[in-house]
């Protein structure tokens, strides 16, 4: 990258800067982290970039690029930035690192405010999902996206114990990962899955017809009451194929952008997720449910416990979504006597 931006996207950036952090200066040096960012700020950052400049990059390159001056030279350089696998979230002295993986939408972003609270001297490091930045295809298979983060994380820990936690789909994309590791003779000190589930064809009978019947209910209450563009709100539509399982999908909130890069990204995300049945793991999972189970099992342990050697749950407030964006301190609270217990 050019270490001396010139003046001309400088000068771009720093009024954005300066009108979205809420700040009368702000210098070409100054973190945007320090200077009270977060991952919703991040968000409209990027998607003002977009308008000023036409360059679409994921938000997750506040990470690597956290001043204007190193910002400047990303949108400078000619070619798409390339993103690395791995993204340092939260630096530490100790080792192991924890490895956190990112949900549907294929950034670790969501893990900003999570990772600030979590009480650890070990680095955090988030695996991004392949294709993000539109340099390479992005994968639609779980398997898949299991094995490049396993050759991610061995370039930086070769050997374990190795401590896992994905949320969402990263959840399926963390216990994936924690099968191959242990059949290679690997210790996996913890596998933590932040309300993860399989898709709906593989639940069993009886979980399946009570999340239809919710889902249908709230489809219905949705269509009647809630405000047209309730961020991800969840929609249900039929199947093509003849199968009783609707298809489920997320909705963005309506101030909320995709690159064309990241929307792939995410549209092939969930083929995978409908593609991958789970099979026993010879370990134990940690699992963090959410309060309100809105779209979701009510109950994690009727459709994992049969599929771990040891299965363990534990409830925090909000839903989905809200056990990050909102009661984040509790979920990294959780997190924070996980990876203590795993590692004493």
């Amino acid at each position: 990258m050019n270490p001396m931006p010139t003046s001309t996207m400088v000068e771009m950036l720093t009024p954005i800067w300066r009108r979205l952090l809420q700040r009368p200066s702000v210098e070409v040096e100054d973190n945007f982290f320090d200077l009270g960012g977060d991952s919703s700020l991040a968000l409209q950052l990027f998607n003002e970039i977009a308008v000023a400049c036409g360059r679409e990059l994921p938000p997750v390159t506040i990470y690597v690029a956290p001043t204007i001056a190193a910002l400047a030279a990303v949108l400078e350089e000619p070619e798409e930035i390339r993103l690395p696998p791995l993204v340092l979230l939260k630096d530490g002295a100790e080792q192991p690192p924890l490895f956190v993986t990112h949900g549907l939408g294929g950034s670790v972003i969501d893990f900003f405010q999570v990772v600030k609270h979590i009480r650890t001297s070990h680095p955090i490091q988030g695996m991004q999902s392949r294709g993000i930045d539109g340099t390479e295809e992005p994968f639609d298979r779980i398997e898949d996206m299991a094995e490049f983060h396993l050759d991610a994380i061995r370039k930086v820990q070769p050997h374990g114990p190795y401590v896992l936690v994905g949320y969402s789909l990263g959840g399926l994309v963390t216990f994936e990962m924690a099968q191959r590791l242990v059949a290679s003779g690997e210790k996996v000190a913890l596998l933590a899955m932040l309300d993860s589930y399989p898709d709906i064809r593989y639940l069993s009978l009886a979980q399946r017809a009570l999340l239809v019947t919710r889902l249908t209910t709230r489809r219905a209450a949705t269509a009647m009451k809630l405000p047209a563009g309730e961020a991800f709100s969840l929609i249900v539509r039929p199947s093509r194929r003849r199968s009783t399982a609707p298809k489920v999908s997320y909705q963005l909130p309506v101030d909320v952008t995709l690159s064309p890069a990241m929307q792939r990204a995410r549209e092939r995300a969930y083929l995978a997720l409908t593609r991958y049945k789970p099979r026993f793991y010879p370990g134990k999972i940690r699992f963090v449910r959410a309060e309100n189970p809105t779209d979701f099992p009510a109950d994690p342990a009727a459709v994992w416990a049969h599929l771990a050697e040891k299965f363990e749950v534990e409830t925090v407030p909000g839903d989905h979504l809200e056990i990050m964006s909102t009661h984040y301190e509790k979920l990294a609270s959780v997190l924070s006597r996980y990876v203590e217990e795993a590692l004493r």
